[in-house]
């Protein structure tokens, strides 16, 4: 084929392309040269913008790092601050009682010396024992303590210790008909299980 034909041949093709056809090529090379452009822009990207953006990125991360320095200084300090106080808690967490039993331990002594030397007063010192022993119930009841009640309750091994079996007409199988050692309950965990006997 000559040039001339091969000439007229590409016109003929080029003339029978559809026009959508074009555009598009059109929008493609447009497209190629958007980004060959972007891509120089970049690589023609100033060096000191560079430098602040990791200088930026440096202070920053020194400001973490003290922050969080900070944090697990004030931990430790909690950390030591609450074992102090548990320390110091369990060292003296009876005082608060002892402090209530000290008005009973006055009255004792001045049963005691009111005893010394007489020989009539003994009903007199029943008296004031009785009243010291009310004075202890009040005091550990303030705190929570309090007598099971035991006599008449069917058995359980919860709160009572059996120490034996008895027959009795009075109570069925399984009763606690007489109690040997008072239980106690504190709020409501058992400090004291109660000795009783059981009927058989």
């Amino acid at each position: 084929m000559s040039q001339n034909e091969t000439a007229d041949h590409k016109d003929t093709q080029d003339s029978n392309r559809h026009p959508e056809d074009t555009a598009a090529e059109h929008r493609d090379d447009a497209a190629v040269q958007d980004q060959a452009a972007e891509a120089d822009l970049t690589g023609q990207q100033d060096p000191s913008d560079s430098s602040a953006q990791l200088e930026e990125l440096r202070k920053q991360s020194d400001e973490n790092y003290q922050r969080f320095l900070r944090v697990q200084a004030d931990f430790e300090n909690f950390r030591r601050r609450t074992r102090q106080e548990k320390e110091e808690l369990s060292k003296y967490a009876s005082m608060q009682l002892i402090e209530k039993l000290l008005p009973v331990i006055d009255n004792f002594d001045r049963a005691l010396l009111a005893t010394k030397g007489a020989t009539d007063n003994a009903e007199a010192f029943i008296k004031g024992v009785e009243m010291i022993f009310r004075q202890i119930e009040q005091m550990l009841e303030q705190e929570g303590l309090k007598p099971m009640e035991t006599i008449g309750r069917p058995f359980n091994p919860e709160f009572h210790q059996a120490i034996m079996q008895v027959e009795s007409k009075e109570y069925a199988e399984g009763i606690v008909v007489e109690e040997v050692q008072k239980g106690y309950m504190l709020k409501d965990k058992v400090l004291r299980p109660a000795m009783v006997k059981v009927s058989s």
